[in-house]
C-alpha cells in the first residue's frame, strides 16, 4: 500500500500519495489569515467574516497538487492604528481599551495582567445626579425565541455544526471556550494551552471542551 501523505497546503489538510496526486486535486489558500477589529479575512482572496468557524470553512481560492512541502507565508498587512479624536479626551483610556488585539478578545501578552481601570469616570462629572445615571442603564437584551425544531448554526469556536433545540443538551456541543492566542507567531488556544507555529497545525487542534451549542455565542 502507497504511503499516506499529508497535504501542507493552508486549507487543504487532506491526504493523499505520490501516485495519486493529480494537478487540481488540492483546493486551498495561497495566502494566510488576517485579523482586524473583529473581522476575520483571507488575503489571498478578500473573503471574510466576523464568526470565526464560518471563516474557517470558507473554501480555498487556489488548486493545484498536494504538497508535503509548508507555505512560506507572505507578511499579513499591519492594522492600521485607531484614530482619535483631538476633540475627546482620553487620558482615561486605559492602555488595555486602546489596544485592537484585547478589544478583540483576543490574549495579548503586552496588557494579559493589566487590571481595567474602573474609575474611568472624569472628576468633574462624579458629583452629578444618581437619577441620570440610573436612567442611562439599558436592560439586558432580550434573549430571542425559536422554534425548537428550527436548524441553528453554533456559534461556539471550533463547532460550528447545524443543530435544533429539540436536541441540544449539555455534552452536545464541543469547542473552545477560547480566547484565540496569535502572538509572537504562535497560534494556539489559551483554554488548552496549546500553541503551534503553522496556521494548519491550529485549526487541527481538537476542541477542548463540552457543553450546549449556542446559536447567540460572542464572534
Amino acid at each position: 500500500m502507497a504511503n499516506q501523505l499529508r497535504c501542507q497546503r493552508i486549507g487543504c489538510n487532506a491526504t493523499f500519495t505520490e501516485d495519486d496526486n493529480p494537478d487540481d486535486s488540492c483546493t486551498y489558500h495561497e495566502s494566510g489569515p488576517f485579523f482586524h477589529d473583529g473581522m476575520k479575512e483571507w488575503s489571498c482572496c478578500k473573503k471574510r467574516s466576523h464568526d470565526f468557524s464560518l471563516f474557517l470553512e470558507i473554501p480555498g481560492c487556489k488548486t493545484g497538487k498536494h504538497t508535503t512541502e509548508k507555505p512560506v507565508l507572505a507578511k499579513a498587512p499591519a492594522a492600521p492604528k485607531p484614530t482619535i479624536k483631538t476633540t475627546a479626551p482620553v487620558t482615561n483610556v486605559s492602555a488595555k481599551e486602546a489596544c485592537p488585539r484585547c478589544r478583540q478578545g483576543f490574549f495579548c501578552s503586552d496588557h494579559g495582567s493589566q487590571v481595567k481601570d474602573t474609575n474611568s469616570k472624569p472628576s468633574n462629572q462624579a458629583e452629578e445626579g444618581n437619577s441620570d445615571s440610573q436612567e442611562s442603564v439599558k436592560p439586558p437584551p432580550v434573549k430571542k425565541i425559536v422554534d425548537i425544531n428550527q436548524p441553528q448554526i453554533c456559534k461556539n469556536k471550533g463547532c460550528g455544526q447545524t443543530f435544533k433545540e429539540i436536541d441540544n443538551h449539555d455534552t452536545a456541543c464541543t469547542h473552545h471556550p477560547g480566547p484565540a492566542v496569535f502572538h509572537d507567531r504562535m497560534r494556539g488556544w489559551k483554554c488548552c494551552d496549546i500553541h503551534v507555529k503553522e496556521f494548519d497545525e491550529f485549526m487541527a487542534i481538537p476542541p477542548c471542551t463540552k457543553g450546549w451549542h449556542n446559536a447567540d455565542a460572542a464572534p
